[in-house]
């Protein structure tokens, strides 16, 4: 039946004028249509009803209406908003609390508000969520319906005293000895820095570890120099060294698989930490060397400047709803969290270190949804067309935005003492270990992939997180950081329900 010309037809009666068809009934050979007006209506409007109606059936049934005056209440409105919202846009949804939604009726219909704090305006104000709840009002509600956004300044819980400063972190750089020593240029070392603790400038260091690649190049005036990546238990790295011509021979006999020593200095050059190699030897750690554990801060005492708020999926039901979920999903906590970035690069050993510019995470308690973190992330470089184009994220919305360092010490605290989980994990890991780092957090919890998950238990043609979406009929926003998290979180659990086990 086409409904929207059925409707235009009906409302050109008097007392129907926004009627709104609420139901169908079928029994036998008789289909009764159910209208709901907020006007008052007389007997003919009914038979004016009837009339219209049968010229929608189908042949051999006869119609029946029934006409209920019902005026647009606001309590029931505003339930009908957070209902719609929760169907339609769980990724919104979690952000909008019932008292957020205001209703104001007038004799046409109304209007509806929706308020919300900065950093989910483009969520709310995005992909046409204002028209789409619009709509659906108008499918159970007399009248015409609009919508609006407010921003507010979100409550974030009351502090009862105020958190003491946080003592500044230095970390210590780690050493290990050398053995073995041969001299190439003599800079004879007796120590190593730990590659992951080359994270500040300092002059006359030492890195020692095992060649991984290793390619003699020239310069344009035709002097040879080396490009050479090292590893270590802990990190690997790679940097130039110009050779001299005394011994230049020496250092084309270093092949890769060989363990040498690098001395020089790790300082700024283009605006990022660069190894500049001044002598190279050959060196090995301690036979069976095993690094050093350094501890992390401790779990701050609160939060900061992300501040975590109740969420749930309160959107259910998929082909594999019914599987129970294994104990040991029930019995652990998970952290699914996602970022937005600069780019891609979240190695410093490759140059330039991307930054991270979104966070967004929830926790899985329970085998339940209970709670999220978001965040914008304070960024020192201007985006590029590209990243605006790919998250929708522009310069605007990262001003006054906290520094990576105090999202990652709420995310911290967040997620101490669960799993962490995300789509292509050691992705996005890569960015929050080396910036925690920096900081002194290490977050060393057990991690989870759904890429992996899903590869093994569908066997699908692709496993990006917007083909898993579309598999599993979850709708979200993509490439915002809270939605990709909320969006992994549910497919998390459905794999697990699928799989019977996250092992």
């Amino acid at each position: 039946m086409k409904s929207k010309e059925y409707l235009e037809e009906l409302r050109r009666a008097p007392g129907l004028v926004r009627v709104v068809l609420r139901k169908i009934e079928v029994e036998k050979n008789v289909i009764t249509f159910r209208l709901v007006t907020d006007v008052t209506y007389s007997p003919q409007d009914v038979e004016y009803a009837r009339g219209v109606s049968q010229k929608y059936v189908p042949q051999g049934f006869s119609a029946d209406v029934r006409v209920m005056k019902s005026v647009p209440d606001k309590e029931a409105v505003r339930k009908a908003v957070a209902q719609i919202l929760k169907d339609r846009f769980p990724g919104v949804a979690a952000f909008v609390d019932p008292e957020d939604i205001v209703v104001e009726i007038d004799g046409g219909g109304g209007r509806f508000y929706v308020s919300v704090g900065q950093l989910e305006r483009e969520r709310m104000t995005g992909d046409g969520v204002l028209d789409a709840v619009s709509a659906e009002l108008a499918k159970s509600f007399c009248g015409t319906w609009f919508g609006e956004v407010r921003f507010i300044d979100k409550a974030r819980g009351e502090i009862e005293q105020e958190a003491p400063p946080e003592a500044e972190y230095i970390a210590a750089p780690r050493f290990f000895p050398i053995e073995h020593y041969e001299p190439i240029d003599g800079a004879k070392p007796s120590r190593a820095i730990y590659l992951a603790d080359l994270v500040k400038e300092i002059s006359g260091v030492t890195v020692c570890g095992t060649v991984s690649y290793i390619e003699e190049r020239a310069t344009k005036t035709g002097k040879p120099y080396f490009s050479v990546s090292v590893a270590d238990a802990t990190g690997q790295m790679r940097c130039s060294y110009f050779s001299k011509k005394a011994t230049v021979e020496k250092v084309r006999g270093i092949k890769q698989g060989d363990s040498i020593c690098l001395t020089g200095d790790n300082e700024i050059f283009n605006g990022a930490l660069s190894f500049r190699a001044k002598q190279i030897d050959y060196g090995r750690p301690p036979e069976g060397f095993v690094p050093e554990e350094r501890p992390s801060r401790p779990v701050p005492a609160q939060y900061r400047v992300a501040f975590p708020s109740p969420a749930a999926d309160l959107v259910q039901g998929t082909l594999f709803q019914g599987k129970p979920l294994p104990q040991e999903v029930i019995d652990q906590d998970f952290v699914v969290f996602d970022l937005e970035t600069t780019g891609l690069n979240n190695s410093p050993t490759m140059g330039t270190m991307d930054h991270i510019i979104e966070l967004g995470a929830v926790k899985i308690h329970g085998g339940r949804i209970t709670e999220k973190l978001s965040s914008f992330v304070a960024c020192p470089v201007r985006l590029s067309e590209e990243i605006i184009g790919i998250t929708g994220i522009t310069d605007d919305m990262l001003v006054g935005a906290p520094a990576v360092g105090d999202v990652l010490a709420d995310f911290y605290k967040f997620s101490a003492g669960c799993a962490l989980v995300g789509h292509n994990v050691q992705f996005d890991y890569k960015f929050i270990r080396y910036y925690g780092e920096k900081e002194g957090f290490f977050f060393d919890q057990k991690l989870y992939d759904t890429m992996v998950m899903a590869q093994r238990t569908l066997r699908l043609p692709h496993n990006r997180l917007n083909d898993l979406v579309d598999y599993f009929g979850f709708t979200f926003h993509h490439h915002r950081a809270f939605d990709d998290a909320f969006a992994t979180a549910k497919i998390f659990l459905e794999l697990a329900r699928i799989a019977q086990s996250i092992s």
